[in-house]
């Protein structure tokens, strides 16, 4: 598609009350994204009020059918025995091979530091995920569908593979560039990842309610105090990470209850993307969709002129005790500012939200808190308006398999809270 096309195409999509369609807004340099319809969001493929719900399903088959999926597996599983050559590096099928090849090439982390497998995608498609509440889900006519999404998206841990990367400790930030404080607005700028300390008062993060009530006005406070010139922030929802735990897991979004996740996401991705930290934001602030924290009621002409100034969405992560088995880890902008995303579908009723994966660079720039305690706080950026390359727009993250951590090492229980900081 022509540029002047594309650019008009988004301006009569703009001129529209309803639905809002952002504007994409590349940082200066980026190259474009792995995305439909050219980036475009399928806000402006609006029909009768789905938001381009449908729209997507569509897209989504289209491609299922098209069968490049089906070939990244076949090219996966058709291989020979050992590493797969892949146009980014040698790939590894399993953790363990991956992590033989690690100690067999004497491959050294910094003090502090561990060289580890990731799991990246393989797959530069968009990828796409019905979610649980919507209605293809219980509609007979269109079991056909829903079975040729299920399997798609559960054939998609078989599109990626593990590649060794080295983890540096996020304490030692100042070792590698000097006079950038970890924990200082100046890190998360250059970097989108930093580190901030509380003693909470929560007592128990399993209480959905006492959550919202004690933790988030807690980081609310946080977020102000570390970023100076911030006027106001907004934790609007939270998950809960604890393999282990024994009762009850079930999510409930009346009840602004996110249940307790069994799983981690052990996949390089990133929360939003250029189109969707503008719409995540707006519809917090003008319908309140899916937010867990203070009521906002702002009017369309008040949130574009409050979102008309810069504004972040930051992800915070506290341990509920110190972890020693699969941390969370992050990876800083400069080592991936001139690669292009892959972008994610999140296909609800009423939105399709958009996330992000990352194709595998030896020079990633990761970072990790070895056996991250309870006060600490990792701070990561999932989305900045500023495009202009003068700051970071985001980082990405993954979970990972600690192997230096003892066979009966508990699995990390922590709190990720999501919230926006405007300025």
């Amino acid at each position: 598609m022509e540029q002047n096309s594309f650019d008009a195409i988004q301006e009569a999509a703009m001129s529209e009350v309803e639905p809002y369609v952002p504007l994409l807004q590349r940082t200066e340099g980026q190259p474009p994204p792995n995305a439909a319809n050219g980036g475009l969001s399928y806000m402006s493929f609006d029909r009768n009020g789905d938001a381009g719900t449908e729209a997507a399903i569509e897209t989504a088959l289209k491609q299922i059918a098209g069968g490049e999926g089906q070939a990244v597996i076949d090219m996966v599983e058709s291989a020979p025995p050992g590493p797969i050559a892949t146009k980014w590096g040698l790939g590894f099928r399993r953790y363990a091979e991956c992590l033989a090849y690690i100690r067999d090439n004497n491959i050294k982390a910094p003090e502090g530091g561990v060289a580890i497998p990731l799991r990246y995608t393989i797959d530069e498609q968009p990828s796409y995920s019905i979610v649980s509440s919507n209605g293809l889900w219980q509609d007979p006519a269109r079991e056909a569908q829903a079975k040729a999404l299920r399997k798609d998206e559960k054939d998609s841990v078989r599109r990626s593979l593990y590649f060794p990367q080295v983890l540096r400790d996020a304490r030692r930030i100042e070792e590698y560039y000097p006079d950038l404080s970890p924990s200082s607005p100046e890190c998360m700028d250059k970097l989108g990842v930093s580190l901030a300390h509380l003693e909470s008062e929560c007592e128990n993060f399993y209480d959905a309610a006492e959550v919202e009530r004690v933790y988030y006005p807690e980081m609310e406070k946080l977020l102000l105090e570390f970023f100076p010139d911030a006027k106001d922030a907004l934790v609007f929802n939270h998950d809960v990470f604890d393999k282990d735990y024994e009762g009850d897991r079930t999510e409930d979004q009346d009840k602004k209850n996110p249940g307790v996740n069994a799983n981690y996401a052990n996949l390089v991705h990133n929360d939003l993307n250029d189109n969707s930290g503008r719409v995540r934001c707006r519809e917090l602030l003008t319908r309140n969709l899916r937010n867990f924290g203070r009521e906002q009621h702002y009017s369309d002409a008040e949130a574009d002129a409050k979102m008309s100034r810069r504004f972040m969405s930051i992800n915070l992560a506290k341990p509920m005790q110190t972890v020693r088995q699969n941390p969370f880890v992050l990876c800083a902008w400069p080592s991936f500012s001139d690669q292009s995303y892959i972008t994610g579908y999140r296909v609800y009723d009423d939105r399709v939200g958009e996330t992000t994966r990352f194709t595998y660079r030896p020079e990633h720039e990761w970072y990790w808190l070895p056996e991250q305690t309870p006060t600490e706080v990792s701070m990561l950026k999932c989305y900045d308006s500023v495009t202009d390359g003068s700051v970071s727009r985001w980082s990405f993250h993954s979970a990972c398999v600690d192997p230096t951590a003892p066979a009966d090492a508990p699995c990390r229980k922590n709190v990720v809270v999501r919230s926006f900081v405007f300025f």
